[in-house]
């Protein structure tokens, strides 16, 4: 889950062809949303300014943890907040409650069990200041850095450090937990590769989950707690491999070519979901557990647009969910299926600001 919207965005535009500005789609501003979104209705504009992302609602669907980096705030780097989206919104000059420390970086934020404490990754252990930017590359190709610093950590909502879940080097991250309260689901580099591991509550009785050669992150437990949906890459040739595991040495991933997986919480029954070209990922089970929201750019030629799209967990009946025109992600339903929380750069007047918004579920 970790990410950087701007950084995506702008290297996207930097690699592929020039934009193309013909056909793109009506966006009624009033309504927030683009012709075609039968199932958003009541959509809400949350956030104002700067990148927002990963929103994610607390067990009793009041409160959203998500981290932000707004250039307003003279926070260098992501951090989590805290945002009752009921009475609430963030600008320039309205700055929610601050969860994380301030310090590092920080990423994929989570309600634990009560809402009143959240866990997320940061790298503030190694290092107050944010962890470099990787440098453009000679080849022109977007990759996203695997922090070693990363490690995964528990607050209350006042920001408060209760417990660091994660001590093994290297990174630990993308931490998300079952809709049953009892395990934690999160990527670590801890067996040489970046797998899905699951712990307790408390950080206790660890188990490896994946082992396929391959990028395995932002994953999501199905509401009964008994499967999980994530994101993946599968190097085949013997250049895609190689490629992989040189970046890996560098610290950073290639998430340009990813699919979505389905595997138990203990690794069996795995099988891939989607079939699709370019990138499919920060997916989330529909409350029935019969379906799967997602993001992709697979009818994308130049990168872009991101947008949403829904698909049964047998692989049948995809279709799309969202018409942006440049990028829509991170959907999240709350509980009773009845609102969904997405990160989108509609409404931002050409910038590439990302914001969050918020909209009643229609079947």
């Amino acid at each position: 889950m970790y990410y950087s919207i701007l950084g995506l965005l702008l290297l996207i535009l930097i690699q592929n062809t020039q934009a193309q500005t013909t056909n793109l789609p009506k966006f009624n501003a009033k309504k927030l949303t683009y012709k075609g979104e039968k199932h958003l209705r009541n959509v809400k504009q949350l956030t104002f300014g700067g990148d927002n992302a990963e929103a994610y609602f607390s067990f009793n669907n009041q409160l959203l943890t998500y981290q932000a980096k707004v250039p307003a705030w003279h926070v260098e780097c992501d951090q989590i907040y805290l945002l009752d989206w009921r009475t609430q919104k963030a600008s320039a000059t309205q700055i929610p409650q601050l969860i994380s420390t301030g310090n590092g970086r920080t990423t994929c934020s989570y309600f634990l069990p009560g809402d009143t404490t959240i866990l997320y990754a940061s790298t503030h252990l190694a290092d107050t200041n944010c962890p470099p930017v990787p440098l453009p590359r000679a080849d022109h190709k977007y990759v996203w850095p695997i922090y070693e610093s990363f490690d995964i950590f528990t607050a209350d909502l006042k920001g408060n450090i209760k417990q660091q879940l994660t001590q093994t080097p290297g990174y630990d991250a993308e931490a998300t937990v079952s809709p049953k309260g009892d395990k934690i689901v999160f990527t670590s580099i801890r067996s040489g590769d970046l797998e899905l591991w699951t712990m307790n509550i408390d950080g206790s009785n660890l188990q490896q989950v994946t082992s396929d050669l391959g990028y395995d992150g932002g994953a999501f437990f199905s509401p009964d707690g008994s499967q999980l949906i994530f994101r993946a890459s599968r190097p085949k040739t013997d250049t895609e491999i190689a490629t992989y595991k040189q970046l890996l040495q560098e610290g950073l991933v290639m998430p340009t070519h990813m699919a979505l997986y389905i595997c138990n919480v203990d690794g069996s029954n795995l099988r891939q979901l989607t079939q699709l070209p370019n990138a499919s990922w920060a997916p989330f089970f529909h409350p029935s557990g019969k379906k799967v929201i997602f993001a992709s750019n697979y009818k994308s030629k130049r990168g872009l647009p991101f947008n949403l799209y829904m698909i049964n967990t047998d692989g049948t009946d995809l279709k799309q969910i969202t018409f942006d025109s440049m990028f829509d992600a991170f959907p999240m339903f709350s509980s009773d299926g009845k609102k969904l929380i997405f990160s989108s750069n509609r409404n931002n007047n050409g910038s590439s600001e990302t914001n969050l918004f918020i909209a009643d579920w229609v079947e």
